[in-house]
C-alpha cells in the first residue's frame, strides 16, 4: 500500500471515547457492597419503609426492647426504697406501684418477682403484725383481725395467723385493764367502768371478756386500798 493509499488518522469530535470492557458484567447496583461514605444501598430504604409500615404495636415493641432494663431497674428501686421503710402485704405493694404510675401489668409482674425471692409474704407479714398488735398495744382478737385487713392481708394468711393465737384473751384483758384502772380512781364508779369498758373495747375484745376484766381490775383496785380506806372510785 502507498502512502498516498493509507487511511488518514481518525479526530474524535468529542474526545476520546470511554472503554467499556467486555469481560466485566455489569452489577446491578441493589447488591454492589456498601463502601466507607457511600450512600446506602436500596434495600435498606426498603427496610425502612418495610418498618414505618409496620403495626403500630409491633414497632412500639421494637422502640420498646432498649429500655426494659432501665424500665425494671426503676420499678426496683421503688418497691425496694418502699419495703426498706416497713412490711407489706401483697395488694399494698401492688397499690403502691400503681400509685406511682406503673401499669397494673408491671405492678403484677413485680410483685411475682418479689413473691418469688420471698420479699412479699403475707403469712409471715401476718404473724409479725400479731405480735406487735398484742404485745405493743394490746389489742384483742377483733381488733387483730381489723388491723390486718386494714392492711389488705390474703384472707388465707389472715385465719392462719388467727388460728395460731394462744387463748389468753381474757388474761390479757385483765393485764390491761389493771394497768389502766389506777388512772380512773378520781372517778365514781360508774363512770369508771364505762370508761374502762369503752377502752377494752376499743382494743377489740369481746363484751363478755371486758365485763369480767372490768370487774376483776377495778375489785382488784378497790381490795387494795383497804376497807376503811373507803370506795377507791368516788
Amino acid at each position: 500500500m502507498s502512502d498516498g493509499d493509507r487511511l488518514a488518522s481518525v479526530t474524535w469530535l468529542f474526545g476520546q471515547p470511554e472503554e467499556h470492557p467486555t469481560t466485566e458484567p455489569t452489577r446491578s447496583p441493589s447488591i454492589v457492597p456498601a463502601s466507607p461514605g457511600a450512600a446506602a444501598p436500596e434495600f435498606t430504604a426498603r427496610e425502612v419503609q418495610s418498618e414505618s409500615s409496620a403495626p403500630p404495636g409491633e414497632r412500639h415493641s421494637r422502640a420498646s426492647r432498649p429500655s426494659r432494663a432501665g424500665e425494671f431497674e426503676r420499678i426496683n428501686n421503688v418497691s425496694m426504697h418502699a419495703l426498706a421503710r416497713r412490711g407489706m402485704s401483697v395488694a399494698e405493694m401492688r397499690d403502691y406501684l400503681i400509685g406511682r404510675d406503673f401499669d397494673k401489668h408491671e405492678a403484677d409482674d413485680e410483685c411475682e418477682r418479689l413473691l418469688g425471692v420471698g420479699l412479699l409474704d403475707d403469712f409471715a407479714l401476718a404473724e409479725t403484725l400479731i405480735r406487735t398488735l398484742r404485745q405493743r398495744k394490746g389489742l384483742g382478737r377483733s381488733g387483730v383481725t381489723a388491723e390486718l385487713r386494714r392492711r389488705k392481708l390474703e384472707n388465707e394468711a389472715i385465719e392462719a395467723a388467727l388460728e395460731d393465737l394462744d387463748d389468753d384473751e381474757l388474761a390479757r384483758a385483765i393485764d390491761l385493764a389493771e394497768r389502766r384502772a389506777p388512772q380512773l380512781r378520781s372517778l365514781d364508779s360508774e363512770t369508771a367502768k364505762r370508761r374502762l369498758s369503752g377502752f377494752l373495747m376499743r382494743k377489740g375484745y369481746s363484751g363478755g371478756i371486758v365485763r369480767v376484766a372490768v370487774d376483776r381490775a377495778l375489785g382488784a383496785a378497790s381490795s387494795g386500798r383497804g376497807e376503811s380506806s373507803g370506795p377507791v372510785f368516788r
